[in-house]
Formats: C-alpha cells, structure tokens, sequence
C-alpha cells in the first residue's frame, strides 16, 4: 500500500528501511543513511538524496550495489527467486515468456558481460523491451568498465526511481 511523504517521514529507523529499502536492490544501508536526512518535502527530493549517498558512497560499495542486482533471465530468474521487485520488472519486459533460443540468447549475453565487466548487466527492464534489451548488451559491451559503472548506477537510479513511486502515492 503506497504510503505519502508525510508518513515516511514520520516513521521511526527500522520501518522506514522496510519500506524503502527495497527502492535499491538487497542494499537497505542506502535507506539507512538517508534516514537521518528526513524530512523529505516530497518524494522526488527522497529520491535525489538516496542516489546522493549512491553517489558519495566509495567505488566498493558502489561495485556491491551493482552486484547485488540480478542477471537479467537468469539463474534467479530461472529459479523463481527474484526479489518480487525483480520478478515484477523482468515480467514487465516481456522476460518472463521467452523461448529457449532468447533464453539462451540472454545467457550468452550475460556470460560476455559479466566476463568483461565483473558485474551484471544493468537496465530499467520497466522502461525497455527484450528486443531492447538484447541490443543494449551488444551496444554496451564496447563500452568501458568506468562507463559501465556509471551507465549502471544511472539505470539502478532509474529503477529507484519507479520503485519508489510504488512506494509513495505522489510521482516522483
């Protein structure tokens, strides 16, 4: 059930990183920390100061959040155990329903990027489609680790972003 602002702000440390903790995959220190920062006058400022501590957090934390996201259609995905905020978001784009050759497909993709870059490849499956999807890991892997990193985090911010509007009856 969406909470508003005003609720969030008013709640005490351990129910506030039930609620928002899960804004930011299996990273609930990010709620933690923007705890102390309340209040919040609406939810797209709550946003902004949860990417902030991504943003000021040292590269090893950051490489962890990334971690901590799931290949897209894979080994979670495959097992049914993805966070419900995972499973809802690959569903979304159509990952949910593939055939064996874009499973495979999907899995190759994964392997190079993971092979290249040491983390998994990360995008707003709720704003994109498989087809979108496929092309962006041919796209990407010309890319950079360090531009990787920071094309990571924006598209986890992106996620943030919906996951929280969720959350909080007002957009974001």
């Amino acid at each position: 059930m969406p909470h508003t602002i005003s609720q969030l702000n008013s709640l005490s440390l351990e129910p506030f990183i039930q609620l928002v903790g899960p804004v930011f995959e299996q990273s609930p220190w990010i709620a933690q920390a923007a705890w102390p920062k309340r209040p919040f006058a609406s939810a797209a400022a709550l946003h902004g100061a949860l990417c902030e501590i991504v943003r000021e957090s040292d590269d090893e934390r950051k490489l962890a959040l990334i971690r901590a996201h799931p290949d897209l259609v894979g080994r979670a995905a495959l097992a049914g155990t993805l966070t419900p905020e995972s499973a809802s978001e690959q569903a979304s784009a159509g990952l949910g329903a593939l055939t064996p050759e874009e499973i495979s497909a999907f899995q190759k993709a994964n392997a190079a990027y993971r092979e290249k870059f040491g983390f998994p490849f990360l995008i707003c499956a709720r704003l994109n489609k498989k087809e979108t999807i496929l092309n962006g890991f041919r796209v990407r892997l010309n890319n950079s680790r360090e531009c990787e990193i920071e094309t990571a985090l924006e598209e986890i911010f992106k996620i943030a972003r919906l996951r929280l509007q969720d959350t909080i009856r007002v957009s974001v």
